[in-house]
């Protein structure tokens, strides 16, 4: 047996090759669109593609099985309660996938959404203990997955909830102990609460530590799965919706490369600019109206966020790092891209009177400034759970995933200064504050954790 994990940090979603080496057969788990590496694998180990399966529809990624059917004639597998726009292969409880001796068997573990299932890989058809389990969004390292996203027209929290009490306790906790666990999902992804950052687990292990998976009835689990979930990214909807649709297939060789005469007329035209740099020098100079999305962290979620699917976007990117971004907003469904600037410096100093800059304060300043006769309003965009662990006195829970939609609440006439955990989602805060005509607006040097080490101070 060959089998394969790719794990993407920017969406926390992983995917897997699964093939036979003698028989050459491979089927392909959960895909992202820019499907390259998959393929180049597969032809390096002398496989070919015969099926794809998507666990599910996808709400926080655009998966990419439209590109690996077209680029290798595969036929694209979902639970039988799945209904597409393109031809599907619809799996059924307890089918059977034979790749040669390695089998898959489908589990239907619907909760998440419908038509869920999880994988079952068997190295030898006839193995009494699975190798491993490929969950999706059904069970997670550590969680389970959410059931209120509402990807799933007509079908409530609730009645997801019991479905997937049923699925976790009745199916995937009755497998042998020693089972794989191969989620769709890691730490850092909004479709559950209390990932782990582990790539791997075992059905013993996440019956012995997995919140969700402890003995109670379908009551308590329904409650507990479905408390203090994070605010969904905006974008979630959209993509969940897509991956049902017959679509355009991304082409990695269409990302444009702009000169700066074009960045500038397509911005004058009303594309929004997306600054991809680090919030430091963002703050020391940025294009007037740009929002700043670091591309060393979560990009292509935090662009899902504050960005809609119908705004046509310029890329301006750090370190030459232009068609990797068009790429990650690609991965989200986000495809209205002109193209991108690799070399913002050149624009910068033959256009300075297109720049501004931001104000970034350290926690000394906030707070002396919070004493003064003028307090500034502080803006906390971290999440519920993070701010269960501590705030600054005063400041008003605005979510970053909520502010897109609720930025009009905030005060014009007041200064504002943002904050989140580190200093980077209060950049991105910020930026969208300016650009939607704030014009007194800062954020947080260090974030909270400064504002925690100023105010409570270690003690030798």
């Amino acid at each position: 047996m060959i089998f394969s994990q790719y794990y993407l940090d920017c969406l926390s979603q992983a995917s897997y090759l699964i093939a036979d080496e003698t028989s050459g057969q491979a089927v392909i788990v959960d895909p992202r669109r820019d499907v390259d590496e998959y393929l180049a694998d597969a032809t390096a180990r002398g496989l070919t593609v015969v099926g794809v399966i998507n666990t599910h529809f996808h709400a926080d990624f655009l998966a990419g099985h439209l590109e690996l059917a077209d680029r290798t004639g595969a036929w694209i597998g979902y639970g039988h309660r799945a209904e597409t726009e393109y031809p599907i292969r619809k799996l059924t409880e307890g089918e059977r996938i034979d790749l040669g001796d390695v089998t898959l068997r489908i589990l239907e573990t619907p909760g998440h959404t419908p038509e869920s299932i999880s994988i079952l890989v068997y190295e030898q058809p006839d193995d009494a203990v699975p190798y491993g389990v490929l969950t999706g969004d059904a069970l997670f390292i550590g969680d389970v997955g959410r059931p209120d996203l509402l990807a799933s027209t007509g079908v409530t929290a609730a009645e997801l909830g019991a479905m997937l009490y049923d699925s976790v306790h009745r199916k995937l906790l009755a497998l042998p102990d020693e089972t794989l666990v191969f989620p769709a999902h890691g730490a850092g992804s909004a479709c559950g609460k209390n990932l782990s950052t582990d790539r791997r687990s075992t059905i013993g292990r996440e019956r012995a530590t997995n919140y969700a998976c402890a003995p109670m009835d379908e009551p308590t689990f329904v409650t507990l799965v479905t408390d203090g979930q994070p605010t969904a990214p905006g974008y979630f909807g959209y993509d969940a919706d897509l991956n049902r649709r017959e679509r355009e297939l991304f082409d990695p060789a269409a990302v444009r490369a702009l000169t700066t005469d074009d960045f500038l007329a397509r911005r004058a035209d009303g594309a929004l600019v997306v600054d991809g740099r680090d919030p430091a020098a963002f703050a020391a100079g940025h294009l007037t109206g740009s929002l700043n999305i670091p591309a060393d962290g979560r990009f292509a979620e935090q662009s899902g966020t504050v960005l809609t699917p119908e705004s046509e976007i310029l890329v301006l990117a750090p370190d030459g790092r232009g068609a990797e971004l068009v790429t990650r907003l690609a991965r989200i469904g986000f495809d209205r891209v002109a193209g991108h600037l690799t070399d913002p410096e050149n624009l910068f100093t033959t256009h300075p009177e297109l720049m501004r800059q931001g104000t970034r304060l350290t926690a000394h300043t906030l707070r002396a400034e919070l004493t003064g006769q003028q307090p500034p309003l502080v803006v906390d965009v971290r999440g519920a759970t993070e701010r269960e662990n501590g705030a600054v006195p005063g400041s008003l829970h605005l979510p970053l995933t909520e502010l897109p939609t609720r930025h009009g609440e905030l005060p014009t006439d007041r200064r504002i200064v943002l904050h989140c955990a580190g200093g980077s989602r209060s950049s991105i805060a910020a930026s969208l504050l300016r650009h939607h005509g704030h014009t007194d607006v800062s954020d947080l040097l260090g974030g909270y954790g400064a504002w925690h080490a100023l105010t409570h101070p270690a003690r030798g």
